[in-house]
């Protein structure tokens, strides 16, 4: 019993050095990361703007522009931008923001 109890102060002995020695360099540690922001950054400004397409599509047709969205197409953002032109006709029209430049509209062989 007396041999155990020796055997356990040795044990004891060194433990708690080790533990001490170690308490300053666990207080070092650099602090944690700071929580992530609330908001991410807004995504980068596209070359043309949603309002860019509805002045030019009201600009080109000089129509009333009924409803201009932002779509997914062949894996792009498009602008699309239905006007009501003169003759009463909806007209639709798919710009492509990155380029600026309008596609022309797309006919339903209605003629």
């Amino acid at each position: 019993m007396l041999k155990v109890l020796h055997v356990r102060s040795k044990l004891f002995a060194f433990i708690l050095p080790a533990a001490l020695l170690s308490a300053p360099a666990l207080a070092q540690q650099q602090p944690p990361p700071p929580p992530p922001q609330q908001r991410e950054a807004p995504p980068p400004r596209m070359a043309g703007s949603l309002s860019d397409s509805v002045r030019r599509a009201e600009r080109n047709t000089r129509g009333e522009v009924l409803s201009a969205e932002r779509v997914q197409y062949d894996g792009r953002d498009m602008h699309r931008v239905k006007v009501v032109d003169n003759n009463g006709r909806v007209r639709v029209f798919m710009q492509d923001p990155a380029r600026g430049a309008p596609r022309p509209p797309q006919r339903d062989n209605d003629d």
